[in-house]
């Protein structure tokens, strides 16, 4: 089914591009959430029509996403739960605990813009991607512990961690560097 995109949509288009999807995508998600509209010669004209006011309505959401995601910059969240000795949850943290932690931290959030590929099932600390518009996205830390002071310890393990990667990946170009050195002064020798 060839379609028009009302607003721009991730893996598949801008607005206002025609685009060829299957019929039951198109029937079953995008016409129902008012994303898109059939390409007949009568839609394409009301588009055209509408283009403007639409453009408005995505620069809106857009600016709205944009002030969500500098708000959650350096985020994280601290879910409490149960646990086995190895680390492996009773249960699991779904996309809605994801949300429902980030919104008593005092940040509206709904949970369609928690983009979690599989439920966390281990304890830890996890970056988890949150689509708020599909130009912007924000990446917040979500960090699974039995207890608030396991939740510190796992942070700060995390934090060093990182650094740690960092140096990491510094130190093999300073060994690059001196190896030209090294092998010049056995030469000479």
């Amino acid at each position: 089914m060839e379609i028009i995109l009302l607003e721009h949509v991730e893996k598949l288009g801008k607005m206002g591009d025609k685009v060829h999807v299957k019929n039951g995508y198109a029937r079953n998600y995008l016409l129902p959430q008012n994303k898109a509209l059939r390409a007949t010669e009568a839609n394409v004209a009301y588009f055209e029509k509408q283009r403007a006011e639409l453009e408005a309505r995505n620069k809106a959401l857009f600016d709205e996403a944009t002030k969500k995601a500098e708000e959650l910059k350096g985020f994280s969240a601290v879910i409490i739960r149960q646990a086995a000795e190895t680390g492996q949850l009773y249960g699991s943290v779904t996309i809605r605990d994801v949300a429902a932690a980030v919104n008593e931290a005092g940040v509206a959030l709904e949970r369609r813009f928690v983009a979690l590929d599989k439920p966390i099932k281990y304890l830890g600390v996890y970056q988890v991607k949150l689509s708020l518009h599909p130009e912007v996205s924000q990446t917040i830390l979500v960090n699974v512990a039995r207890t608030a002071d396991e939740a510190k310890r796992q942070e700060k393990a995390y934090h060093n961690e990182s650094a740690e990667a960092v140096a990491a990946k510094a130190e093999p170009v300073k060994a690059e560097a001196e190896a030209p050195v090294a092998e010049e002064a056995a030469a000479a020798n």
